[in-house]
């Protein structure tokens, strides 16, 4: 056998068992989950909390909280994690919500927390469907909003899609979970290795509500430009805002930040009467002679 033909049975060897460990060990890459004893009691400074369990069809508990407003709640925001840690940690953030009188529930991912079942993508998308239809149940849909955060922004665009909540409030999204990897591992076949995609963009096409999407300029992990691509995606209802120096961990850091969730939260949008606009004045492209 030649040595080069050696070479390259080697390299593709290689290839083969890296993708093969990829595809089977992607849910312990992709999923930091902080798993929670049952009697574990939650416990936040200032927040009226109450527990909840959903039985899936498949016999999976999922687990989650809700965060009650002080004052008669205006609506109830869903809002799906990131993909590290569990509600326990992640529960400090509904104050961001429940300050604007809104009700905020948070729920545990398959095997974070206190929820249990095998994780799949198709299992979390029919778990969180099951989370809205409950909301439903007692929320009207227009007093629903829908905020995904990091991984959870794929799977808040995908709620959104096939629901009507009143709005889709999206926090360092990431184009497709499959860009966001193909930047570490560009000679990989992502598209046929990946068991989670969230083709974010995809979702976003059907969406009927406003989309507000929140990132930060110096994100490392999902690049800014992922957002400027996705607001193009269903441009007539996304508003793009940015935090000038902000990372992935750290937008609640910035008072940027928290000026456009009291603008997205409580400012009702305007129709504007295009006709009093300049939106037909066109620019010449023509450039003015001077006279000698």
């Amino acid at each position: 056998m030649p040595h080069w033909l050696s070479i390259l049975i080697i390299i593709l060897v290689i290839y083969i068992s890296i993708s093969v460990a990829l595809y089977y060990l992607q849910d312990y890459l992709l999923f930091k989950p902080e798993k929670l004893d049952k009697d574990f009691q939650f416990a936040y400074e200032n927040q009226d909390t109450k527990e909840y369990y959903m039985e899936t069809r498949d016999g999976a508990k999922i687990n989650g909280l809700l965060f009650k407003s002080k004052n008669q709640p205006k609506g109830v925001v869903l809002y799906l994690k990131g993909n590290s840690k569990s509600i326990k940690g992640w529960g400090k953030f509904a104050v961001d919500f429940t300050r604007h009188d809104y009700s905020v529930f948070m729920v545990d991912y398959r095997g974070f927390g206190k929820s249990t079942g095998r994780r799949s993508q198709k299992a979390i998308k029919r778990d969180l469907q099951e989370v809205y239809n409950k909301l439903k149940e007692r929320t009207p849909e227009e007093h629903i909003i829908l905020y995904g955060r990091s991984l959870g922004s794929g799977f808040a665009a995908k709620l959104a899609s096939i629901n009507n909540p009143r709005l889709l409030i999206l926090d360092a999204p990431y184009y497709s979970l499959t860009k966001v990897t193909g930047r570490y591992m560009p000679f990989m076949p992502l598209s046929l290795l990946m068991k989670y995609p969230l083709p974010t963009y995809k979702w976003l096409k059907y969406v009927q509500c406003p989309i507000h999407i929140i990132h930060g300029t110096h994100d490392k992990l999902i690049p800014y430009k992922s957002s400027i691509k996705l607001s193009q995606v269903n441009a007539k209802r996304t508003k793009l805002h940015t935090v000038i120096g902000g990372g992935h961990k750290n937008l609640n850091n910035f008072e940027s930040y928290h000026s456009m969730l009291d603008d997205i939260l409580n400012t009702e949008p305007k129709a504007i009467d295009l006709e009093t606009t300049s939106i037909n004045v066109i620019h010449s492209s023509k450039k003015s002679k001077t006279k000698a």
